[in-house]
């Protein structure tokens, strides 16, 4: 399975493994949005909640720390959750649980070599874009 096909694979399946297609191109959308800085912004974002440590670990090498849908709802905004949710067609509330879930795991694909490679980035959110339509 390649990296795109993994990141996918996480993205599409819920905290207890269900499959929600429609969060999975939602959390793609979210990450790739250049308009709102995609990745980078929300690494730094969890940078500057106090939460760099967690996030540094996903893009890092080493194991990833987990996250909890509080700490999710901390970094984003509740007006960030609920226009996921709405795109994703679920709850707000499942909207975090389902990033805290699958976000470690995303982050860690799209960053292999333990930075963040915006070619990567660009190739591989549009690979993933057009498997979520």
């Amino acid at each position: 399975m390649g990296l795109m096909d993994q990141v996918a694979a996480e993205c599409a399946r819920d905290s207890a493994g269900s499959p929600r297609p429609g969060v999975a191109g939602a959390v793609l959308e979210m990450l790739a949005n250049q308009q709102s800085g995609g990745l980078p912004a929300l690494v730094q974002a969890f940078h500057d909640k106090g939460l760099g440590g967690v996030v540094s670990s996903w893009v890092g090498t080493g194991q990833n720390q987990p996250i909890t849908a509080d700490e999710i709802r901390t970094v984003l905004t509740s007006d960030q959750i609920r226009q996921l949710a709405q795109r994703a067609g679920v709850s707000p509330d499942l909207a975090a649980s389902t990033l805290a879930s699958v976000l470690p795991q995303v982050v860690d694909k799209l960053t292999p070599n333990g930075t963040i490679e915006h070619t990567l980035l660009a190739s591989g959110f549009s690979f993933l874009k057009d498997r979520f339509k």
